[in-house]
This record gives C-alpha cells, sequence and structure tokens, in this order.
C-alpha cells in the first residue's frame, strides 16, 4: 500500500515513516530497498538514524558504491533537502526528528498517511510508553491528516478471536488510534 500510494499520488514528502526498534533492522530494510525499488526510481527513500551521516563529506568509496541513485537520500542534508517518500528511523530518532527545528523542513509538505511500526511487541513497558506518547504527538503534528497505523509482528497473536481482540487492544494503546478485531491479520 506504501509503494502504492507513492506511485498513484506523485510529488514531494514523507509519505510513510517506518519505525524500527533497532538500527540493525532499519539497516536491513534499506539494503532491501535497494533492491526492491532498483527500476523504480519515482520512489524515494532514506535512513534517518544516527548512523546518517550530515553530508558526503567522509563517506567512504564502498558507502557511496552502495547508495541508489536517484532513490535514495543517503544523508541529513539531503533528507532535509528533498525529503523521501518512506523514511526509516528508529522511535528515539522520530522522537529528535519533530522536535529539532532544523529537521522540520523534512515534514513541510505534510502528506504523511502510514505510520509502521516494525517489531511492535518490543514496544511494551516503558519504552511503550514512550513510543505510545510518541505516536499520540505524531497524531496531533498531523490532525488533518487519516494517518493509517501498521503494526509487524510475528509473534503477537495466533489466529483466535480472543487473541485478535489483545492485539487490537495493543494497537489502541500504542498508538492512540482504533483498531477492529478485523484489522489483526
Amino acid at each position: 500500500p506504501i509503494l502504492d500510494d507513492a506511485l498513484k499520488n506523485p510529488g514531494p514528502g514523507v509519505r510513510a515513516i517506518i519505525v524500527y526498534p533497532l538500527n540493525a533492522l532499519a539497516n536491513d530494510q534499506l539494503d532491501r530497498l535497494r533492491a526492491l525499488l532498483r527500476n523504480i526510481p519515482e520512489i524515494t527513500f532514506g535512513r534517518y538514524t544516527g548512523d546518517t551521516p550530515w553530508n558526503m563529506d567522509g563517506v567512504g568509496d564502498r558507502d557511496r558504491a552502495e547508495i541508489l541513485r536517484p532513490n535514495e537520500r543517503f544523508t541529513r542534508e539531503h533528507i532535509r533537502q528533498e525529503p523521501p517518500h518512506i523514511l526509516l528511523t528508529n522511535f528515539a530518532m522520530l522522537e529528535y526528528l519533530l522536535l529539532r527545528p532544523g529537521d522540520n523542513p523534512i515534514f513541510k509538505q505534510r502528506p504523511l498517511r502510514y505510520i509502521v511500526l516494525d517489531e511492535a511487541h518490543t514496544y511494551s513497558g516503558a519504552q511503550g510508553i514512550e513510543v505510545s506518547l510518541l505516536m499520540r504527538r505524531l497524531r496531533e503534528s498531523y490532525r488533518d491528516s487519516k494517518l493509517q497505523f501498521i503494526l509487524t509482528s510475528a509473534t503477537l497473536s495466533d489466529a483466535n478471536e480472543e487473541s485478535r481482540r489483545g492485539v487490537a487492544i495493543f494497537g489502541e494503546k500504542l498508538t492512540g488510534n482504533q483498531f477492529d478485531d478485523s484489522d489483526v491479520l
């Protein structure tokens, strides 16, 4: 749905934020997007984590060779200047992106539609509370947008009805958005 939306609605701005609990997962997804979007230059993407360089100064030849042009926004500077359709990050960096004035240009076009929380089962306890508050801040920032939250996990539930209701309640608590039992796949 995210790729379809980006193709059907061309133009600048972040359409989807995919939040990972670990940078290693974001890095893995970056490699997958490079492979998947190699022949679809209309869809842009970028990873913004603590590992993202400020600019191309000091970026080695090996990293330069891996950048998928013209799709990939590789540096913080590039992401700020030309925000990607798909932004890979972690919840701590997303918090910074929403708060730091220098990062405001990333979200100025305001077409955000999708928030994906990968490995959602990891967001429990104190970390779950932090992510829950962050999701509410996002919803407040995009009050006029109909944000769709997608939570992924291989371990949240099995297929029975009671378990689906529990997952839906978990999703509601985590995002502040309404989830129905039928939303759980």
